[in-house]
């Protein structure tokens, strides 16, 4: 590791995620001015503006950045920062507040892994509804060869993971705790293999723990990575709106899974939905088509079954309509229902039963459908409508 590497990891230590005056102050600075003078007893530059040093400087003497870096490569990590060629350049979208830097874990380099990724995020206390949508929309993602990002939470998050896997696909935790530490407890496999076969991330040290602060911030990092966000479900205060309106304000494509008017879990969506630039989405090809590129990744279009009579001419359809399924009609009271003379009339129900869709009777006392001259023919309709 270069001065700045580790300038910047002892920053991370220091700082707090999202903290937009450090940024200031390393964009106007760089971070071995900006380190020198935390660690210095002076006055901040006028980028942080009215911040207490102490809330910096307090944190000296704890780990060292060579002592995270060393725990880092032990477990197998990376430290990355803004100019690295390995930096995922769509958190420069973030301005001041993109992170100080990222530490990594796991065999898939991030900038590689969200290249053509979204994000996919929701309660913690979801429904079966939003786990099975969840599981069906991931793996699709994952089979049409895009990453999933979440937040490694219990709920949506871990459903997203685990249907990314499930399927082969790629999957990126960014996490609000160092990516040693296994939170929530109950996802120390999920984690630990994502970390096997993807990435976690974190913009915090090894050995930090969570915060509500961290949660929050830990959302903009989702945001800026992928191309578009997906709230599956979501209560009318969760976190996951945060996330998709950073997403928003970044410029990415924000979609919604609607659900059932009656479920609390659902209702934060729906409000997304009502919301301008936010596209209703139900499966992952019409995901695919929002973030995708333009004209070559269209969703196909749900339609019914074709029907027989579908491409029927108008007047035909007329005269199928006026045959009775249940009971022989004769030709005069057919063409009489459909408004259609008997030349054409008569014309029509043999072009419709050459297709099999109606039927000529017998005549009562007669072996044949075929009418004898003078008489008039009886058509029954042989397909429902």
């Amino acid at each position: 590791m270069d001065e700045e590497h580790v300038a910047r990891a002892a920053l991370c230590r220091l700082g707090e995620p999202g903290d937009s005056a450090l940024g200031a102050a390393l964009r106007v600075h760089g971070p071995h001015e900006v380190l020198r003078v935390l660690q210095a007893d002076g006055p901040l530059p006028t980028e942080f503006r009215r911040r207490d040093p102490d809330g910096y400087r307090v944190r000296l003497g704890g780990p060292s950045a060579a002592d995270d870096l060393a725990t880092l490569t032990r477990i197998g990590g990376r430290f990355v920062i803004p100019g690295d060629r390995h930096w995922p350049t769509q958190l420069d979208d973030l301005g001041d507040a993109r992170p100080v830097g990222l530490w990594e874990r796991g065999p898939v380099r991030l900038r590689h892994a969200v290249l053509r990724s979204v994000a996919v995020v929701g309660s913690r206390a979801c429904t079966d509804y939003g786990t099975y949508v969840t599981h069906e929309l991931t793996g699709g993602l994952a089979d049409g060869k895009w990453t999933v990002v979440s937040g490694g939470a219990y709920g949506i998050d871990g459903a997203a993971h685990r249907g990314s896997l499930a399927c082969g696909g790629p999957t990126v935790a960014v996490l609000a705790c160092g990516v040693d530490v296994a939170y929530p407890r109950g996802h120390e496999r999920l984690l630990a293999r994502i970390a096997e076969t993807g990435t976690l991330v974190s913009e915090l040290p090894p050995g930090c723990s969570p915060s509500r602060v961290r949660f929050v911030e830990r959302n903009r990092v989702i945001a800026a990575l992928s191309r578009g966000t997906v709230v599956v479900e979501a209560a009318v205060r969760s976190g996951a709106l945060i996330t998709a309106r950073r997403a928003r304000r970044l410029g990415r494509v924000v979609m919604g899974v609607p659900g059932p008017v009656t479920a609390p879990q659902s209702a934060g969506v729906h409000q997304l939905l009502r919301e301008e630039e936010t596209a209703l989405v139900t499966c992952a090809a019409e995901v695919i088509e929002n973030v995708g590129v333009i004209g070559d990744d269209l969703a196909p279009r749900a339609e019914g079954p074709l029907q027989v009579w579908d491409n029927l001419a108008p007047e035909p359809t007329r005269v199928l309509e006026a045959v009775p399924p249940h009971r022989p009609a004769p030709e005069s009271a057919i063409a009489r229902d459909a408004g259609v003379g008997r030349t054409a009339v008569r014309m029509h129900l043999r072009t419709l039963s050459e297709r099999g869709l109606v039927a000529a009777q017998a005549l009562p006392g007669s072996d044949s459908a075929e009418a004898a001259p003078g008489e008039e023919a009886v058509w029954i309709r042989t397909v429902p409508r």
